[in-house]
């Protein structure tokens, strides 16, 4: 009885401390991200195995950076992107409140309390607490415009760029209403949605464009039009130029003749690509592979 009683103490004593262990690494994680919370929250400045320097006090960035091991506070990492994909916004307060609770978790554990009531009494809180988010709820008209701009601000306050919220908030309502049916639109696909980035300026110079932007800009010297007005696009897959065989093969040409006829046929296939797109009728081309 004796030994039967050991083995079932030991049991018991690891178990509680994985839940410890498990609960002090959710913690740490939570901590490390709680001074950034806040429009007075401060920034991490963070160095990126690359040498690369990091500066952000936003959730999902920094926890997305960090390395970390252990699976509890994995988790927590995976709940801060879950809610930056989902909602876009919050992904340090999720982590403050995931902390705040798995504290109080250590509190009634120390008491005594079985882990399965715990667990039990947090889902009804979290049945009640929704119930009660959507009583107070207002909800969210697309048609207005100036309360998306007032919402869009507010996320803003806590960033880097809260000092140019005034630019950069018009930009993100309308560029997320440019792609989406306002009268239908449950959720958006921000891939839709893309974002250049060049070297110099400010942040005062970003705009946006309601159409494709390439990051590779026309090349003017060769005489080219750098606008075209009621433009016919033709789109290109493939290259604008002699087809190659699959396989890595040498061609041993003996005479000049019969390197020029190889010259004047590979001329001749372009030739006739070329006439095949100016017989569509597109005045602008845009080639994939060339």
């Amino acid at each position: 009885m004796a030994v039967g009683a050991g083995e079932t103490f030991q049991e018991r004593t690891k178990g509680r401390d994985v839940r410890i262990s498990n609960i002090i690494a959710a913690k740490a994680v939570a901590n490390a991200v709680r001074t950034s919370l806040g429009p007075r929250g401060m920034d991490k400045l963070m160095q990126l195995p690359n040498g690369e320097v990091l500066i952000s006090n936003d959730g999902a960035t920094i926890l997305s950076k960090m390395d970390v091991l252990h699976p509890a506070a994995k988790m927590l990492v995976e709940l801060s992107q879950s809610q930056d994909i989902e909602a876009g916004d919050g992904t340090t307060s999720v982590c403050v409140i995931a902390g705040a609770l798995l504290d109080a978790c250590g509190v009634l554990l120390s008491k005594g309390i079985h882990p399965t009531s715990v667990a039990h009494s947090f889902k009804l809180a979290s049945a009640r607490a929704c119930e009660i988010l959507e009583e107070i709820s207002v909800p969210v008209d697309l048609h207005d415009r100036d309360k998306l701009i007032s919402a869009v601000k507010t996320c803003l306050s806590s960033k880097v760029v809260s000092q140019n919220s005034e630019l950069l908030a018009p930009i993100a309502v309308d560029s997320v209403l440019n792609i989406i049916d306002v009268d239908t639109a449950k959720n958006v696909d921000l891939r839709d949605i893309r974002i250049i980035q060049q070297m110099g300026g400010t942040v005062d110079d970003s705009e946006l464009v309601n159409g494709l932007v390439f990051a590779k800009g026309s090349t003017k010297t060769a005489g080219g039009p750098s606008q075209v007005e009621n433009a016919k696009i033709g789109l290109i897959q493939f290259c604008l130029s002699a087809p190659k065989t699959d396989m890595q093969n040498d061609v041993v040409v003996s005479d000049y003749a019969a390197m020029d006829r190889i010259l004047r046929d590979e001329r001749k296939y372009i030739l006739n690509l070329c006439k095949k797109v100016k017989k569509s009728g597109c005045n602008v081309v845009l080639i994939q592979k060339s």
